[in-house]
C-alpha cells in the first residue's frame, strides 16, 4: 500500500494513502486487519480524504509500529479473495452539508443563465415532482402529500410565476434531502449499535493464533476456546476436552463434557478445559445480513400509533385541498392558495414516527436489548399477562447449597470440608456451590487425598486412608459404587422433592457420610420486578416449568406469581398462552431454553433472556441483555409505553404548528416560499424531538 503519515499525536495517527491505490473493499479489509492488532483501540476510514484515522494505546503501539503494520498490508492480504469476501465494501458518501451546498449552488447558478434556458431548466427540474403527483392521481390516490406538492408547483407555473414554482421545488428538495439524511442517520445509528465488532474469537491458523472479530469467522475456520470463554459459533470439536455449560440451551445448570467429535453451540461457555472447534457456518454474512434484515423488517412492523398518524396525515391532505379551493373562490389570491398548499401534515408525521421507533430501538440496543420491531415494543407495553419460564428466567440457573445432612457421626463442617476438597477440581455449577459454601464458612480444604478421578455424568472418586471416597448422584453412589443406603434415605429424598431440591451424596467406603441438598433459588429481585410490572398494568403473572411440583411451588411462592404449572411440556406452555389469548388477554412469554421457543412464537410478545439458546433468541421478538436478569423486562415495558406517548404527543404538536402555518398563509402573513421553508424547518425540528432518548436514568 502506498501510504504516508499525514499527522501524528500520542495515541492518535492519521495515515493517508494514494487515491486509487486500493479499492474500497480493500480499504475495508485493511481496517478490519488493523482493528484486531494489540493496542489499537479504534480504526476509521475516510474514503473522501483517502485516509485511516487510528487511535492506539501508547504503551503497546507507536507511530513506527503502526507504519510497520501498513507496510505489512501487502497483496498477500489485500488481494486474498476469501478475506475480501469476508468484509463489506465501504461506500463513499458525501456529508449533508456538502450535499446541501452543491444543491444551493446549482439552484442559484441557474439564475445567471439566459431567461429561456432558465425557464426550460426549471420546467425540467419540477417535471419529476409534477409527474409523481399525476401518477398518484391516476392511481386514485388524490389526497396524498405528493399530489399537494405537485398542485402547488403547477398552480405557480399556470399563474405565470415560474420563479415561485422553482423556489418551491428547490425548498421541497432541500427538505426531502434533510429528511432522508435524518432517517438514514437513525437507521445507520441503529445498525452500528446492534453490530458490534468488539466481540473477539481466537482464530487458529496452523500453529499461530490471533484474535479476530467474531463476525469475520467463516465456515471451516478453527477457533480455540478456553476456560471462562464463550463459544463464538456452532461447530464441531476437532481436539481438546472441556466441561461446557449449556444452561442457555438445556435449562440445566450442570456442565457436560465435550471432546473430539462433539457438537458445540454458540453462546455456551467453557467452564473448564480447552477446545479447538471447526466452525460449522459462516459468521460474517449471516450476522450482518440478519441485522440489516431485522432493521428493514422493523420498518414494516409499525406501532399502531405510527399507523394512526400516517392515516391521519393522509386524511388531513383532503382538508388542505378543500381549504385551498375555498381560498381561491373567496379571495382569488393565488399566493394565499399556494401558501395553504405548501403546508401539509404528512411530511412531519410520516418522518417523526419512524424516527421515534428507530430511536427507541437504538436506545434499547444501547442497553444491549435487541428489539426486532417497534410493534413488539408496543405489544410489550400493552400486554396484561406475563408467563415466566423458571430455570434461567426466574432463577439464575446458579445452584446453591441449601442444607447439609451429616451421617455416621460426622459434623456438617467435616463433610462439607471433604466434599469441597474433591469438588474444587471441577468447575461445574454444583461443584461451585459446594466450594462456595465451604469458603463462606471459612473452611480451608488442603489436599490430603489421592488423585481425583472424574466419572462423566456421575460424580468424583478418590481414595483417603485406604478408603474409597466418592461424591455424586444417587445412581453413582448406590448403583455403581454399591454403597449402603442410610436408614432414613426415603424420607430425605421425599423432603428434597417437596422442597424442589436435588441431592448430592458423599460416601466413604460403603457408608454415606453426608448428603447435600442443592437448590436453584430465584433471582434476588424477581419478586420486586414482578411487583413493579403489576404497577405498569400487568394483571396476571404465571410460571410454567418442566420442573417437579416441589421446585415449582417454592419458586412461585418466592417470586409471588399468581399461579404456576409444573411438569409442563413445551406444548403445555403453548396451550396455556392460547387459552389466555382466547380470553382476550395480551400475553408476554419470557424464557431462555430451546423448549421455550414454541411458546415465545405463540405469545403476543416473545422475550428471550440475554443468555438464551440461539433458537430461542431467533424466535423471540425481543432479546434482553446478557446477564441483566429481569430488570430489562421492566425497562422494555417502560420504553414501549413512552414510545407510544411520544408518537401521540408529536402528532398533536405537528397538527398545531402546521395549522398555524396554514392560517398564516391564508391571511397573507407569509409567502408560499416562506411557508415551504417554515414547514420544512418544523419537520426537521419534530424529527429531532422524535430522536430524543426515552428512558433517561431508568
Amino acid at each position: 500500500m502506498d501510504f504516508f503519515v499525514k499527522h501524528s499525536l500520542p495515541g492518535r495517527i492519521r495515515v493517508a494513502f494514494k487515491k486509487g491505490s486500493i479499492s474500497n473493499r480493500q480499504a475495508s479489509l485493511a481496517k478490519s486487519l488493523l482493528s484486531v492488532q494489540e493496542g489499537i483501540t479504534d480504526v476509521s476510514v475516510n474514503l473522501i480524504s483517502s485516509s485511516f484515522l487510528i487511535f492506539y494505546q501508547t504503551d503497546k503501539q507507536s507511530e513506527k509500529s503502526i507504519c510497520a503494520l501498513f507496510m505489512a498490508l501487502s497483496s498477500k492480504y489485500l488481494e486474498d479473495e476469501e478475506m475480501l469476501a469476508s468484509v463489506q465494501e465501504l461506500k463513499k458518501e458525501p456529508g449533508l452539508l456538502t450535499t446541501l451546498f452543491w444543491m444551493t449552488a446549482r439552484h442559484y447558478a441557474k439564475k445567471l443563465l439566459p431567461l429561456p434556458l432558465r425557464i426550460g431548466l426549471r420546467f425540467v427540474n419540477v417535471a419529476p415532482r409534477v409527474l409523481k403527483g399525476a401518477e398518484e392521481v391516476l392511481k386514485g390516490n388524490i389526497f396524498k402529500a405528493d399530489v399537494l406538492d405537485a398542485t402547488a408547483i403547477t398552480a405557480a407555473f399556470l399563474s405565470g410565476d415560474p420563479e415561485t414554482a422553482g423556489s418551491i421545488n428547490f425548498l421541497l428538495n432541500i427538505g426531502e434531502t434533510i429528511e432522508d439524511f435524518t432517517k438514514k442517520k437513525s437507521y445507520d445509528n441503529l445498525a452500528k449499535t446492534l453490530f458490534s465488532d468488539k466481540d473477539k474469537a481466537q482464530l487458529v491458523e496452523g500453529t499461530v493464533e490471533r484474535s479476530v472479530p467474531i463476525y469475520t469467522l467463516k465456515k471451516d475456520d478453527t477457533v480455540a476456546v478456553r476456560t471462562g470463554s464463550m463459544i463464538p459459533a456452532d461447530g464441531e470439536v476437532v481436539r481438546g476436552e472441556a466441561l461446557v455449560n449449556q444452561a442457555s440451551i438445556t435449562g440445566e445448570p450442570l456442565a457436560v463434557e465435550k471432546r473430539s467429535g462433539s457438537s458445540v453451540y454458540a453462546g455456551t461457555f467453557v467452564q473448564e478445559g480447552e477446545l479447538f472447534i471447526r466452525v460449522r457456518a459462516a459468521g460474517n454474512s449471516t450476522k450482518i445480513q440478519k441485522i440489516l434484515t431485522l432493521i428493514d423488517n422493523s420498518q414494516e412492523l409499525k406501532v399502531s400509533s405510527q399507523v394512526r398518524s400516517e392515516r391521519l396525515a393522509n386524511t388531513l391532505v383532503k382538508y388542505n385541498f378543500i381549504l385551498s379551493a375555498l381560498t381561491f373562490v373567496f379571495t382569488g389570491n393565488i399566493q394565499k392558495v399556494l401558501s395553504t398548499l405548501m403546508v401539509d401534515y404528512s411530511c412531519a408525521m410520516k418522518l417523526a414516527a419512524p424516527i421515534a421507533v428507530l430511536s427507541a430501538m437504538k436506545e434499547a440496543a444501547d442497553h444491549k436489548i435487541l428489539v426486532k420491531g417497534g410493534k413488539f415494543l408496543e405489544d410489550a407495553a400493552k400486554a396484561d399477562s406475563i408467563v415466566f419460564d423458571k430455570t434461567g428466567t426466574l432463577t439464575e440457573a446458579n445452584p446453591q447449597l441449601s442444607k447439609i445432612i451429616a451421617l455416621e457421626g460426622r459434623s456438617e463442617e467435616q463433610v462439607l470440608l471433604t466434599a469441597a476438597c474433591l469438588e474444587e477440581h471441577f468447575a461445574h455449577p454444583v461443584a461451585n456451590a459446594i466450594v462456595r459454601a465451604s469458603d463462606e464458612r471459612g473452611l480451608s480444604h488442603p489436599e490430603y487425598h489421592a488423585k481425583v478421578e472424574y466419572v462423566v455424568a456421575h460424580g468424583i472418586a478418590t481414595s483417603l486412608a485406604d478408603k474409597r471416597l466418592c461424591i455424586g448422584s444417587a445412581h453413582f453412589i448406590f448403583e455403581d459404587e454399591k454403597v449402603e443406603e442410610p436408614a432414613n434415605l426415603k424420607k430425605i429424598q421425599d423432603e428434597a422433592i417437596e422442597n424442589g431440591e436435588s441431592l448430592l451424596y458423599l460416601s466413604e467406603g460403603k457408608k454415606v457420610i453426608g448428603i447435600f441438598a442443592i437448590n436453584d433459588p430465584i433471582r434476588p429481585n424477581a419478586a420486586q420486578i414482578i411487583q413493579d410490572l403489576r404497577k405498569t398494568g400487568i394483571k396476571t403473572c404465571a410460571m410454567i416449568t418442566g420442573d417437579g411440583e416441589g421446585a415449582a411451588r417454592k419458586a412461585s411462592q418466592s417470586a409471588k406469581v399468581d399461579h404456576y404449572i409444573s411438569r409442563a411440556l413445551p406444548e403445555d406452555k403453548v396451550s396455556y398462552i392460547k387459552g389466555e389469548q382466547e380470553k382476550g388477554h395480551k400475553v408476554i412469554m419470557i424464557g431462555d431454553g430451546i423448549n421455550d421457543a414454541p411458546a415465545l412464537a405463540a405469545a403476543d410478545t416473545g422475550i428471550a433472556m440475554g443468555d438464551s439458546a440461539d433458537i430461542t433468541g431467533e424466535t423471540a421478538d425481543i432479546v434482553l441483555a446478557p446477564g441483566s436478569g429481569l430488570e430489562d423486562l421492566l425497562k422494555t415495558r417502560i420504553l414501549g409505553e413512552r414510545l407510544i406517548k411520544k408518537i401521540d404527543a408529536n402528532n398533536r404538536c405537528i397538527i398545531s404548528v402546521n395549522t398555524g402555518l396554514i392560517l398564516a398563509g391564508l391571511f397573507g402573513a407569509i409567502s408560499p416560499s416562506l411557508a415551504a421553508l417554515l414547514h420544512n424547518s418544523s419537520t426537521i425540528l419534530f424529527s429531532a424531538m422524535a430522536a430524543k432518548p426515552l428512558l433517561g436514568d431508568n
